[in-house]
């Protein structure tokens, strides 16, 4: 736990896109999740779905789930490229099965700011650079309505801290400018699911999953201070005068977002499903990250992914027991600059690898993929994930029937 609140004020992420909005959404689910391209539509009895609140209540154990991300990104525009690397904390969350009711609670780190840019015009250099991020702590509760089916729903509570720093200075004039914005962000929203099973024949399967998520207030309270400084050639700086700090607030909108995913296969065997994710584009540009060439629209996902276990309950070989997974998908992330609509497409796959002697797990992803582009003066990123997930299982509230 203290490494993982730790971790929250690490930088998350390298992207220049960051700057906008509340930074760059990385939580995309559960490594078993992302291997998939972000598919979980089966009604899982020993892996947490952090996509459904519905699916608590199909636990039949404890549930512990942990994972953390290795980032190697190249950013590359039309004059150059460079590479960056980033290794992050990515949720934290235990399930809870007593019945009918399922139990949930985790903290997520939800979005990243992280970003350096540098750029020279006309004698005048100038450089930004960004850190922080959203955090949600959340917690849901499901019922089994049925064998077949179950609903839930969570509350969540977002909570971070933003800043970015804009300095500027001319060729030949002794001192530049300096502004500091800070954002402190919080507020809570709120996130319904349900999912459905049926038998199409004595071994094929039917699932379904269906998730809204609520649009959320955000307040930010802000502050803004802008110095004289003198500086050199690498940016260093010492402030020679600075102004009063301003204060303000403003109330952003956490865009509302609908998943349906549906998909077919045999129980501890192997599953093939897909999954349509839509948001609203919602009110996320603040004070300090208003730009009049970018503007914001509804974003949509599309995944195809599925698994494949040659035999669950095999005795004679551990091989036999990996789950191996697979996916790819395609993101219109919402985001627009100069004109251009930022999108991401990738593939993913992963193992997961089984404790013997119990129903834990060792789960290991791969993601590789594309964001942006070289046109119209932008940045393409080409990055390279590589994850690592533990989903611990074990057996708590057991009456003893002797003492």
């Amino acid at each position: 736990m203290l490494l993982s609140l730790a971790s929250f004020a690490q930088e998350g992420t390298s992207s220049p896109y960051s700057l906008y909005g509340i930074g760059d959404v990385r939580f995309k689910g559960t490594v078993e999740s992302r291997s998939m391209a972000g598919v979980q539509v089966e009604q899982d009895s020993i892996h947490i779905n952090l996509d459904n609140p519905a699916s608590f209540s199909n636990l039949k154990l404890t549930t512990f789930t942990v994972g953390g991300t290795y980032n190697q990104t190249t950013l590359k525009n039309d004059s150059g490229s460079e590479k960056a690397k980033r290794t992050t904390f990515d949720y934290l969350a235990v399930g809870l099965p007593m019945g009918k009711l399922g139990v949930g609670f985790g903290l997520i780190p939800y979005s990243s700011v992280g970003y350096k840019v540098s750029s020279v015009e006309n004698d005048v250099n100038s450089r930004d650079f960004g850190n922080g991020g959203l955090n949600k702590a959340f917690f849901a509760l499901s019922y089994k309505v049925a064998p077949s089916f179950s609903v839930g729903a969570n509350v969540e509570y977002n909570f971070g801290h933003i800043e970015t720093t804009a300095m500027q200075y001319i060729n030949g004039v002794a001192l530049g400018s300096l502004e500091l914005n800070k954002a402190d962000l919080s507020g809570v929203n709120f996130n319904f699911g349900a999912m459905y099973q049926a038998k199409l024949n004595e071994k094929l399967n039917f699932f379904s999953s269906l998730s809204y998520k609520l649009e959320g207030n955000l307040g930010s309270s802000n502050s803004r201070s802008i110095s004289a400084v003198s500086y050199n050639s690498n940016f260093e700086y010492s402030e020679v005068e600075t102004s009063e700090e301003e204060t303000f607030s403003r109330d952003l909108t956490l865009p509302s977002e609908l998943k349906i995913g549906v998909g077919i296969g045999e129980t501890r065997k192997w599953l093939i499903g897909a999954q349509f994710a839509t948001a609203s584009k919602g009110d996320l540009a603040n004070t300090y990250n208003t730009k009049p060439n970018v503007s914001y629209d509804k974003a949509m996902k599309y995944s195809l992914g599925g698994y494949f276990i040659p035999d669950h309950d095999s005795f004679t070989s551990y091989f036999k027991r990996i789950v191996f997974r697979a996916g790819l998908k395609y993101e219109e992330t919402g985001l627009i600059v100069n004109s251009e609509s930022i999108k991401d497409a990738g593939f993913s796959f992963g193992l997961g690898l089984p404790v013997t002697g119990s129903f834990s797990n060792i789960n290991f992803g791969f993601e590789y993929g594309k964001r942006g582009t070289t046109s119209a003066g932008l940045i393409q990123e080409n990055y390279a994930k590589f994850s690592v997930g533990l989903s611990l299982n074990d057996r708590w509230f057991v009456k003893r029937k002797f003492d």
